[in-house]
């Protein structure tokens, strides 16, 4: 290989690498909202916290009357403590939010489901079961709160 080929390679490998990197950092942690799939018939029918709980694997009443932040985790995840620590502390912080921790350790059926491809993944449900939005990451705790504020009808003065 000439010089200018392999002077060429060594700027242009690393800087692929940040900008790639910078990209996958970026979408990391952000809230995204869920759109509910087109059903027909039968499956019309809006979501129940009860429908929600028994695809999840999770008793229903873990479920907040307003909305439910659903984590999953894994043994392994080394992340995840840390997050279910401070959205319980968020769900805390409002009334009838209340945080769930599902581990996939054991149940990979429910990361097929939920399509988990890694931890922690975390799904804010509304006050009915149905999904609102969805983390993939690390969430970023401004964003969950805002969508938070959106569900309960809560105000609260920008830090």
């Amino acid at each position: 290989m000439d010089w200018p080929a392999a002077l060429i390679a060594a700027v242009a490998l690393p800087a692929a690498a940040a900008a790639i990197g910078l990209a996958w950092k970026s979408r990391t942690g952000r809230v995204r909202t869920v759109r509910s799939a087109g059903r027909t018939g039968d499956e019309a029918a809006a979501p129940t916290t009860a429908d929600a709980g028994r695809d999840l694997g999770v008793a229903t009443e873990a479920f907040g009357d307003s909305a439910t932040l659903v984590q999953f985790s894994t043994a392994y995840c080394s992340r995840c403590p840390a997050t279910a620590r401070e959205l319980a502390s968020i769900a805390h912080d409002y009334a009838g939010v209340r945080h769930v921790e599902v581990d996939l350790t054991h149940r990979p059926d429910i990361a097929d489901r939920f399509r988990v491809l890694q931890t922690p993944t975390t799904l804010i449900l509304d006050a009915r079961g149905a999904t609102t939005a969805r983390i993939a990451g690390v969430p970023r705790s401004n964003e969950v709160r805002d969508r938070l504020d959106e569900l309960t009808g809560r105000t609260r003065v920008p830090a």
